[in-house]
């Protein structure tokens, strides 16, 4: 893999809580004005810059993309977002689980730890284009044209990547190592940030000895694998395409507009969560009939919860509901949890789709029973990503927007890779990682 420092775009470590922001894809315009509100400073007015316009303005207008970069404009001017003077890698760590109540034992700040709480640390670097093009960076996602030419106008309109890709690469001691020294040092910013209460912790790398080594380290790894943001690879690669043949005749080599920015993160850190479904009707059958139908293939059985499921701090606690593997789903339906497992020679081990569970329940309770044949584009179904709980889907059954809910195992990095690296594309709504990357840590000019 090929890849370069960068002179990185990023607000003062005071303001850095103000500036950053959830990525731009993962809340809808309400909720991005809702958590700009009174605040200026956030990221949403570029990458939401719809939140500057009347409530109900299309976000493709071409006075949407203008203001997000007259809104960039603005954060340079006023110092909001500064450049380093020298190129850099630098480090990025995620921490989830976090405990309010329990101190650290070594340093750091008092309730941001806990047993149970994990980091993932991530290298960000410039990646190359022609990696993505030739197909050395890995997908795993179809991507819709729409949502690539929305994020290619809005990187073509700033002329830099304001928010980077989520990438993964398999783990070597050598980068553990460097980064695992790296991280001894005092971090650039270090925060836990709202809504979702997440740590991220950020260090700027300017040993050249260092840069040069992890230059020479990625060399050596054959394959990325993008894990999130599908749309905003394939945005930046094409950007980055359209101004090469633009500019070739300039004969520079390697401009900053052949990288974009990139977060990449050791293949066996990663936490990728459930991704499930909820579905509004049952196409016409009672739930008894349902069940039956279910038995065909599947071994139906209900959950018998033998606890008091409520938790000393008053919510529930759905772990005995939980799949417990593999080709096995937990279904909520009439206020009661039922586990389905899947009956031999139902799916195909050897195949790396058809063994996937997403594949299982599509084709064997999604289309075969309930008559949903497009997952992209049925109105009827719905998808809750686990970071919301196995509480969520019964709230939206219970409260009959929904009639029934499915809960997925989820998906392991081995998988993805094996479909990657076979050349084959994973269904839709299949994946889901979590921690998301947080944007306005730090952006990259194509200058």
């Amino acid at each position: 893999m090929k890849i370069k420092p960068f002179k990185g775009i990023r607000p003062p470590k005071e303001l850095v809580e103000k500036v950053s922001s959830r990525p731009y894809d993962v809340l809808n315009s309400e909720e991005a004005r809702a958590e700009a509100m009174g605040n200026e400073m956030s990221l949403y007015h570029i990458i939401k810059p719809e939140i500057n316009f009347p409530e109900g303005t299309d976000e493709h207008d071409p006075r949407v993309y203008n203001e997000a970069l007259q809104q960039y404009k603005r954060f340079r001017l006023k110092g909001w977002l500064e450049q380093d003077q020298e190129e850099h890698y630098y480090v990025y760590a995620q921490t989830m689980n976090l405990s309010p109540t329990l101190p650290q034992k070594e340093g750091g700040k008092e309730g941001l730890s806990g047993k149970n709480s994990k980091t993932q640390y991530g290298l960000v670097v410039g990646a190359w284009v022609d990696d993505y093009l030739e197909g050395r960076i890995k997908k795993h996602e179809l991507t819709r044209r729409d949502k690539e030419e929305d994020r290619m106008k809005h990187v073509r309109t700033l002329n830099a990547n304001m928010e980077p890709v989520f990438f993964a690469y398999p783990h070597r001691d050598d980068l553990d190592a460097i980064v695992a020294e790296v991280t001894k040092g005092t971090p650039e910013y270090d925060f836990v940030a709202a809504p979702e209460g997440f740590r991220h912790t950020f260090w700027v790398i300017n040993d050249k000895k260092t840069i040069d080594r992890i230059t020479e380290i990625f060399a050596e790894i054959p394959a990325m694998y993008i894990a999130d943001g599908h749309h905003r690879s394939a945005a930046a690669a094409g950007v980055g395409r359209e101004l090469k043949i633009k500019n070739e005749k300039l004969k520079i080599n390697n401009p900053e507009y052949e990288y974009f920015l990139a977060v990449c993160f050791p293949d066996n850190q990663l936490n990728i969560i459930d991704y499930n479904r909820v579905v509004k009707d049952l196409n016409g059958l009672s739930e008894e009939e349902f069940l039956k139908a279910l038995g065909a293939d599947f071994e139906v059985s209900e959950i018998t919860r033998s606890r008091d499921h409520e938790t000393s701090n008053g919510t529930n606690d759905f772990s005995e509901v939980k799949p417990k593997g593999l080709h096995n789903f937990s279904l909520y339906l009439g206020g009661k949890w039922y586990s389905l497992t899947a009956k031999e020679g139902r799916y195909n081990d050897a195949d790396p789709i058809g063994v996937l569970d997403v594949t299982i329940s599509s084709n064997l309770i999604l289309d075969k029973i309930l008559g949903i044949k497009d997952l992209r584009s049925d109105k009827r179904i719905d998808f809750v990503g686990g970071i919301r709980g196995l509480g969520e889907l019964q709230r939206r059954v219970d409260s009959g927007e929904m009639k029934m809910a499915l809960a997925l195992y989820p998906v392991t990095m081995q998988q993805i890779i094996d479909i990657a690296d076979s050349g084959n594309i994973m269904p839709p709504k299949t994946t889901w990682f979590e921690p998301k990357l947080r944007s306005g840590l730090i952006v990259h000019e194509l200058n």
